[in-house]
């Protein structure tokens, strides 16, 4: 059983706030269980962009993590994106 709690979107709330907290409820998620994170980067309420880290930088299964995970819940609940766009956040050596 997962410790997470289960996103509620607030309407108290605009859509920005609203999609910060669900990408911050995704991103408790893929940490917990994949060693990833995501970070909301820009939304503009058609086009979603979010940074992909952690074991997400080089993982072959980073596509199907933003389309399935990331992409599919954000349409559940904001189903006016027409785009969602991941990019690999920068390794620090």
């Amino acid at each position: 059983m997962s410790n997470l709690p289960e996103y509620v979107p607030d309407d108290r709330h605009d859509d920005q706030q609203r999609m910060k907290g669900l990408i911050e409820f995704l991103s408790a998620y893929i940490e917990q269980y994949h060693g990833g994170w995501v970070k909301l980067v820009e939304y503009d309420g058609e086009t979603l962009v979010v940074e992909m880290g952690g074991a997400c930088v080089g993982c072959p299964l980073s596509p199907n993590t933003l389309r399935g995970w990331i992409e599919g819940t954000v349409r559940q609940f904001f189903p006016d994106v027409k785009e969602v766009i991941g990019i690999e956040a920068e390794v620090k050596t």
